[in-house]
């Protein structure tokens, strides 16, 4: 049997009370994944149990590599049953992972399995969640609904065709699939396939054209119900004159290749650009920095971005932040934002910068986002809670998201409310806030969902 029980992660009765009272049996809005809007709309019943679990999920195939594992088992030719064996001899000794919790908790409430993940369970767990899979024709739909989730935010490149969510939203499923806008691919102009990537938007002669054409494809995603934008960047950068970044676009539109420098001058430019723009329209950011990006080109070229070998960043220019945001500021043109942040280094410093920001416009106008991709584990988690409630105002908190690629991520919003409800039941315990039970109910509700509704306008 399973080590996971009802008060997983729930050290006292108050916690407890939280949770089961308040917490648990709230909706789920993922205001930030990666999940593909076309299989959602597809709706194909999947084969067996890894391509649910672990296709396409580098935060296994990390775990797995740590371990010493051969790629040929991760990512390569070997069989889904073998890759998915390996993955269970691999988890079963990964105490401490997030993923040695979420793995057994994703295969309780998704397949009523509740075999403890190890290496000799690994072929029970096989043929048991198949058979679980072929007897209840397990869909993107399925798995959806049955999570309780009610909107989902895709994440989208400016030049992606917008006409699967139109489809989608006429299949009547019980959620709503909304696209985020991200212009990435259009900032980062050092990247090889750069000029491929302006190609999609057609003719662009200069940077006003391009300027134009940004404009033009926000304007698109808001007609299919967009109210949130993304924006990922190692470290922020100075805000560079039109002119100068100008001149590094054209050069690289001619086919040159840019330096570090004349990529910073750029992306400081853009950056500015398009938080103007998302204010303009009243589009919520989310403001991603911290992440150093495709640390091993050999895997980079063999397997391409976004495939387990990413790393934390020393410096996220919180300087240039501070910058950035009193310009705009000044502009009247500083949209809602939402700062996610890899360096827990960096927690207080954004805190505390986030609260020269705010004003009625929102609660929470500039916001500090949840413990995020290598910190979305229990000790970050709580790490960002104390720091939070510490610097800022918990009850202003839009709470928890996903931001994966894997179906079978939902119960993380789970572990994260255990952990909310812990740590404030925790306090309640001890004396150290008021112990009134409904107040702090109604503020757990308030982050598991109803602040992140209002913050972002669906």
């Amino acid at each position: 049997m399973s080590y996971i029980k009802d008060n997983f992660l729930l050290t006292t009765k108050t916690a407890e009370k939280l949770y089961f009272g308040y917490a648990k049996d709230m909706p789920i809005f993922d205001y930030h994944c990666h999940l593909p809007e076309k299989q959602i709309l597809e709706n194909k019943p999947f084969n067996d149990v890894f391509e649910i679990w672990l296709a396409g999920d580098h935060y296994k195939w990390r775990l797995m590599r740590n371990f010493g594992v051969n790629e040929e088992y991760i990512t390569g030719n070997k069989s889904n049953k073998e890759k998915f064996l390996t993955y269970c001899r691999v988890l079963g000794t990964a105490f401490g992972n997030p993923l040695y919790h979420w793995s057994q908790v994703e295969l309780k409430e998704f397949f009523n399995c509740e075999i403890e993940i190890n290496e000799e369970n690994a072929e029970l767990i096989w043929n048991w969640c198949n058979d679980y899979i072929a007897l209840n024709k397990i869909t993107p739909q399925s798995l959806i609904e049955q999570s309780n989730v009610t909107h989902l935010f895709t994440t989208n490149e400016i030049f992606d065709d917008l006409s699967t969510f139109p489809a989608i939203a006429a299949k009547g499923y019980k959620f709503k699939v909304i696209p985020a806008f991200r212009a990435d691919k259009i900032m980062n102009i050092e990247a090889e396939k750069y000029n491929e990537f302006i190609a999609k938007l057609g003719e662009v002669s200069d940077l006003s054209v391009l300027e134009a054409k940004i404009e033009e494809r926000l304007q698109a995603f808001i007609k299919v119900g967009t109210t949130a934008a993304d924006v990922a960047l190692q470290g922020v950068y100075p805000i560079s004159d039109k002119a100068d970044a100008e001149k590094v676009f054209a050069k690289r539109r001619a086919g040159e290749s840019v330096t570090d420098a004349e990529s910073e001058v750029f992306k400081g430019y853009m950056t500015y650009f398009l938080f103007k723009l998302y204010a303009k329209y009243g589009i919520a950011t989310e403001l991603h920095v911290g992440a150093m990006r495709n640390n091993n080109g050999v895997m980079l070229e063999k397997l391409g971005l976004d495939t387990g070998f990413d790393s934390i960043a020393e410096d996220n220019g919180i300087k240039n932040m501070s910058r950035l945001f009193d310009r705009l500021n000044n502009e009247n043109s500083l949209p809602k934002t939402i700062v996610f942040n890899l360096n827990p280094k960096m927690n207080t410093e954004i805190m505390t910068l986030i609260g020269c920001f705010q004003s009625d416009e929102a609660k929470g106008k500039i916001q500090y986002g949840p413990a995020w991709w290598f910190l979305d584990n229990k000790v970050g988690m709580e790490k960002h809670l104390e720091d939070l409630t510490a610097t800022g105002h918990i009850a202003a908190f839009v709470g928890m998201l996903t931001d994966s690629r894997s179906l079978l991520s939902y119960p993380r919003h789970h572990y994260f409310r255990r952990i909310l409800c812990n740590y404030l039941g925790g306090m309640m315990e001890r004396g150290e806030m008021t112990a009134n039970e409904q107040l702090v109910g109604k503020v757990v509700q308030d982050i598991c969902y109803y602040n992140s509704i209002k913050y972002l306008g669906v």
